[in-house]
């Protein structure tokens, strides 16, 4: 069984690679950083926008999520600050991430290097009904915790 497709259309001004699956069951598209001017380094505690040089446009009803790539996280605690960002349908200027440096260590991001992953999602618009109680359920008002630790 194949995933279902939808056409996004992009303009792609860093002349790389577009973001890719790397399976045929991949939920997410590495994404790669654009930075012609050279690499950019992010401190411990730091953060940076980093450009994609890419500009999409969805249909509307779909959003596109920015994620952090996993073995970027584990192997120096870099990831998306805002994860997921999202990409609005009308959104046309350039998709950039937000790096966090949660690490020790200063971290280089390279030209060209995958730094996120890209979900698109369906998405919808909630109207508000206002009422004055809500139905009941089984798990009621329980917040953070109310299962237990296992």
């Amino acid at each position: 069984m194949t995933m279902e497709q939808i056409q996004v259309k992009v303009v792609n001004r860093s002349g790389g690679a577009l973001p890719s699956y790397a399976t045929p069951q991949s939920a997410g598209m590495d994404v790669r950083a654009f930075l012609p001017g050279g690499a950019v380094t992010i401190a411990p505690g730091e953060r940076a926008l980093v450009p994609t040089g890419l500009y999409i446009q969805l249909p509307d009803g779909y959003e596109c999520q920015m994620r952090p790539r996993s073995g970027l996280a584990l192997k120096h605690g870099v990831t998306v600050l805002n994860s997921p960002g999202t990409i609005d349908a009308d959104y046309r200027g350039e998709v950039g991430i937000v790096l966090i440096n949660h690490g020790c260590e200063p971290y280089r991001v390279e030209n060209g290097e995958r730094i996120g992953q890209l979900v698109i999602a369906r998405c919808m618009q909630a109207v508000w009904e206002p009422v004055c109680a809500l139905d009941d359920s089984e798990r009621g008002t329980g917040g953070f915790g109310h299962t237990g630790n296992i």
